[in-house]
């Protein structure tokens, strides 16, 4: 996983290219560090050119406002056409369904 800054990220938000996961949290979150370990098992288990990257919320208040981040931690994931607005979720109770969210996203 690759940290993202706030320009960096709405770039790639912007492109076209690969699907895209990011992981968004606060650094003194405990619940966010267990969803950070989630992704990390998930990571080997989700194909090749996903990229997969994360973004303090703390520094994204345009992110944050764009598309309405209401809580940490989050995942906001687009598809690789970013046709369609990304899909943000929240609960992210176990690496199963962390992974059934995002292939249904990027497939």
């Amino acid at each position: 996983m690759k940290e993202l800054n706030e320009e960096q990220l709405l770039e790639v938000l912007a492109q076209e290219g690969s699907p895209l996961a990011v992981f968004l949290y606060t650094p003194l979150c405990g619940t966010c560090n267990a969803a950070r370990r989630m992704l990390e098992v998930a990571e080997y288990m989700l194909p090749p050119e996903l990229i997969i990257a994360t973004a303090n919320v703390n520094r994204m208040p345009e992110i944050v406002n764009q598309y309405r981040i209401s809580s940490v931690p989050a995942l906001l994931v687009t598809p690789a056409d970013r046709k369609t607005a990304p899909a943000i979720y929240y609960a992210m109770i176990s690496v199963e369904k962390v992974l059934a969210y995002i292939r249904s996203v990027t497939s």
